[in-house]
């Protein structure tokens, strides 16, 4: 498959650094939010970004043109999904809000067109039907910081072609990236299912008060190896983006035990997101 355009959905941090990857390789990209202060903060961040990488002789200038003249930003999704060859989703992680927008940008795109999903949890069956050709649909997860981050998980859906599959997996490492082929849809992929094992256990020793967040982190990195403590990297990752996906798998499950942990629904509710606010399970303020 030849692919000459590539819409991203959604703007935020993990869709503005996957759409400036994906042009740093040399696809046209197109990255849409329905909100235009979200359109402008991520302007603001790839501008920014480009002129540190010329700075610190990453990139050269030449290099951060031809870039910048491959991406663009829009609130126009029609303008982003025609003509699109691959739409890479990566709207919250809630499930009737990828199914409102895949079935929006259905109306836009080529009968040819792959949608590929950054869902961090959600399996594509759950939305591939909302689409005219739920055979184009899959998973490709990224991980965050996407810009830096090699991994990415292509996750084979019941209902995904061969042809879908193998597409995404050579467009995985056209843009720089080392993909990881899940044979089999389940929930949380393969990395986030150890990560949240991980996690959970972490936020259930902090809420019990077994130990501190700082001791937390200090006995994994340092007993296991990790280059970061589960806390310092939910942080990193986004509270409100954990909090979500909790909360996801609990309306469709209904059990007690899925559940966000006690700490991460006290600092979604105080707008403490981790990084991304200035504080989470650490005060990044000081």
């Amino acid at each position: 498959m030849q692919i000459k355009k590539v819409a991203v959905l959604g703007a935020g941090l993990m869709g503005n650094q996957i759409a400036m990857q994906i042009a740093l390789n040399g696809f046209e990209t197109v990255c849409y939010s329905r909100r235009e202060e979200t359109v402008e903060k991520a302007k603001k961040y790839a501008d920014g970004w480009f002129e540190k990488q010329v700075g610190r002789e990453k990139l050269t200038q030449e290099a951060a043109d031809a870039t910048k003249a491959k991406l663009s930003f829009t609130t126009d999704l029609k303008q982003a999904c025609t003509d699109a060859d691959i739409v890479v989703e990566t709207v919250a992680d809630v499930l009737d809000i990828k199914r409102a927008v895949l079935a929006e940008a259905d109306q836009y795109t080529p009968d040819h067109a792959i949608y590929a999903s950054n869902s961090s949890y959600i399996v594509s069956s759950k939305f591939a039907d909302v689409v005219k050709r739920p055979e184009n649909v899959c998973n490709m997860h990224f991980f965050n910081p996407a810009l830096i981050m090699k991994i990415v998980e292509v996750v084979r859906g019941p209902h995904s072609s061969d042809e879908t599959v193998d597409a995404v997996y050579e467009f995985t490492k056209a843009i720089g990236k080392d993909p990881v082929l899940v044979e089999k849809e389940i929930y949380g992929f393969i990395v986030n299912r150890i990560f949240s094992a991980l996690t959970r256990e972490a936020c259930y020793l902090a809420d019990l008060g077994i130990a501190s967040v700082e001791d937390i982190d200090k006995a994994v990195k340092g007993g296991l190896g990790h280059p970061m403590g589960p806390l310092e990297l939910l942080d990193m990752t986004g509270i409100d983006l954990e909090y979500s996906v909790y909360m996801e798998k609990f309306r469709e499950s209904g059990k007690p035990e899925d559940r966000p942990a006690a700490c991460l629904t006290e600092m979604y509710g105080r707008g403490e997101f981790g990084r991304k606010s200035g504080k989470g399970f650490y005060d990044y303020n000081k």
